[in-house]
């Protein structure tokens, strides 16, 4: 028996229609999906979803022991495409799904809400009727600070993490912490490594676990895997009141096969292309957005707003820019199709992305939108207004690869790739660059960051704490991957826990402190961040010191009395009076030297203050004749 269901509603209203279909609705989370409310002195909840291309779309779940047709949504009017209704007497968290019959060949689907604020926890796939209201956001203070937090000059270290993997109750059945528990856990974890933000691998709504969050269904729903949404926002609360910003990956670039979610949702391509040459991704086996059609704009740009709005996030990274900008991305010849003007660009993509950096910083100015993009296209983090894709950061993908490139050299070795370390000096201020060691390093047998160095243990940690300490000191925001900071020997496995009890050795726990007080340093030293996108920021001292694998210059604020002058011998030989030019008279002190005891290095370096000479050298009127330490980074400041 079919039940009443009312329709003279007004939450989606003309106008909310007409953006939306062109493109130009930010927030259709307030209009779609599943609204509680109270319609004519009942209380009950408003459905409204997208399927232009059904016959009939109905509301099935535990208030209607899931009947196909007990609550039939209406069409509103002939070209919405929108179905609507308000059902009686349904509660919160009850579960549903929509019963989509297709116009086309019969073909019926369940699917879940694309709007929906929650759902079941996986392998289950209902949404479920879920209000956001109710919870009282505690951190006042870091959103008015919040501009300041994010700004281009301001220091910014972020750790990366997987909530399933980072930490787990193998007492417990290896279960991974909840949001409540990380609420806990992260938070003093995060504040003892002297971290400014961290960055969740995604947490919208996904089936298969072994996707990391990358193949997504519910762009609007907080994964149930680790609690309700109410408990993901008192962890971004929490870290807010103690300071650490929250970056939260986000996927635009595809979404999952799984047939209870947008994958042809009302029968036809709705979400995606019809062709498989323009709708379907060959590298991950999932589907392409259609970035030409309104509604899907729409659709997208909400989702980021989302996240922003209802959950505090501070700044989103958009995942695979790359293969949204290019269509003959992951495709041999003959597999793609060319835009208008016969090129590889996804003109249609561009446009997207340029309409999503504009909504995201016209209504959130002090947040921080990254995109993942590996290639050279131009102008990434400039303005749209100037032809740029309106990015606020990019990852620094040539950076890493390079960087990595030349520390996984023997020593030796490096002398004939000394252009490696150096070269990525002639692009650092053409972007807003954060320099990336992130989860896709040490997946898929690429080995841990310590297993790709060279040398015996001692050698191995020694090369990786220069790397960072090097890492830290180079133009750019920094961001490290999860087990990165206790040198795990073991590949990335998002099935298990981090390998804490590594800790128990003291080259992984002194290894850990450092990261911590290279944090803390770099979080005091205005000179390592304030010009990190201007070139008056840097300024080499010896470049094309390859015989000694070694480099140094100088990282500058406005202020000259900071300066920071940083020395890398990356060869495994002591350099005893080794020269350095520097501008100023007076006595110089090492601040910092990854080969310290404190670190379980070779307690090689410049105890004592080192007086410069009146010796020009480097193009300077003085000399410090200087110490390296083998396989060490030191920085060094004038004493005022």
């Amino acid at each position: 028996m079919k039940h009443p269901i009312h329709y003279d509603l007004s939450v989606l209203s003309e106008l909310d229609i007409y953006l939306f279909k062109e493109g130009k609705h930010t927030k259709l989370y307030e209009k779609f999906g599943a609204h509680a409310m109270r319609h004519k002195e009942k209380e009950g909840v408003y459905f409204a979803v997208w399927a232009p291309n059904a016959k009939s779309v109905s509301v099935r779940g535990d208030f209607n022991d899931y009947s196909v047709d007990a609550h039939p949504l209406q069409l509103r009017g002939d070209s919405s495409g929108i179905w609507e209704g308000f059902i009686e007497g349904v509660e919160q968290g009850v579960t549903y799904k929509y019963h989509v019959v297709s116009k086309f060949h019969g073909i019926v689907h369940d699917k879940s809400d694309p709007f929906a604020f929650y759902s079941e926890k996986p392998s289950k796939s209902a949404s479920r009727v879920w209000s956001l209201e109710g919870y009282e956001w505690k951190d006042v203070t870091w959103m008015h600070e919040r501009h300041a937090r994010n700004s281009h000059e301001a220091p910014v270290s972020v750790y990366e993490m997987h909530l399933g993997s980072w930490m787990r109750k193998v007492e417990e059945e290896n279960r991974y912490l909840s949001y409540a528990e990380l609420s806990v856990e992260l938070v003093e974890y995060l504040t003892f490594m002297n971290y400014t933000h961290v960055e969740f691998m995604p947490l919208s709504e996904y089936p298969y676990f072994g996707s990391w969050g990358y193949q997504v269904v519910g762009y609007f729903s907080a994964t149930a895997r680790f609690g309700e949404p109410q408990e993901l926002m008192h962890l971004i609360d929490t870290l807010h009141q103690n300071g650490i910003g929250v970056i939260m990956d986000w996927v635009p670039s595809h979404f999952a096969v799984d047939m209870h979610g947008l994958i042809n949702f009302d029968g036809t391509a709705l979400y995606e292309h019809e062709d498989p040459k323009q709708g379907y991704h060959p590298e991950w086996g999932s589907i392409i957005f259609n970035y030409g059609r309104n509604e899907v704009r729409s659709f997208l740009i909400s989702s980021a707003m989302f996240w922003l709005d209802k959950y505090h996030i501070d700044g989103i990274r958009v995942d695979a820019v790359a293969s949204m900008l290019y269509l003959n991305y992951a495709r041999k010849e003959g597999e793609w199709i060319p835009n208008a003007k016969g090129g590889n660009e996804n003109l249609e993509a561009v446009e997207f992305l340029r309409s999503l950096n504009e909504s995201a910083y016209a209504e959130f100015s002090d947040i921080m939108m990254i995109a993942e993009e590996s290639t050279a296209w131009p102008m990434v983090t400039r303005p749209t207004s100037v032809g740029g894709l309106g990015f606020g950061f990019k990852w620094n993908m040539g950076w890493m690869h390079d960087t990595l490139k030349y520390m996984g050299y023997n020593p030796i070795a490096r002398q004939q790739h000394h252009r490696q370390i150096t070269f990525s000096m002639w692009y650092a201020f053409d972007e807003h660059f954060m320099l990336p060691l992130s989860h896709d390093e040490v997946v898929h047998m690429k080995g841990s960051l310590i297993n790709k160095m060279p040398g015996d243990t001692n050698q191995k940690f020694a090369n990786l704490r220069a790397m960072y300490t090097y890492m830290m000191a180079h133009p750019g925001k920094k961001l490290l991957f999860m087990g990165g900071e206790i040198a795990q020997f073991a590949e990335w496995n998002y099935e298990h826990s981090l390998d804490w009890h590594l800790l128990e050795n003291p080259m992984h726990a002194k290894l850990q402190k450092m990261l911590s007080d290279l944090n803390g340093l770099y979080r005091n030293e205005r000179a390592l961040y304030q010009y990190d996108e201007k070139r008056e920021g840097f300024e080499w001292i010896e470049q094309n010191d390859y015989l000694h694998n070694c480099i140094s210059f100088m990282r500058k604020s406005d202020n000259a009395d900071e300066t920071v002058y940083v020395v890398c011998n990356f060869a495994d030989d002591t350099q005893s009076g080794y020269k350095i030019g520097v501008p100023y008279a007076g006595s110089y002190k090492e601040i910092f030297n990854s080969q310290s005891a404190l670190y379980e290095g070779w307690d090689i370096g410049n105890a004592e203050a080192v007086e410069a000479m009146k010796e020009p050298m480097h193009g300077r009127d003085y000399s410090l004749s200087l110490t390296l330490p083998p396989l060490g980074v030191i920085y060094l400041k004038r004493i005022v």
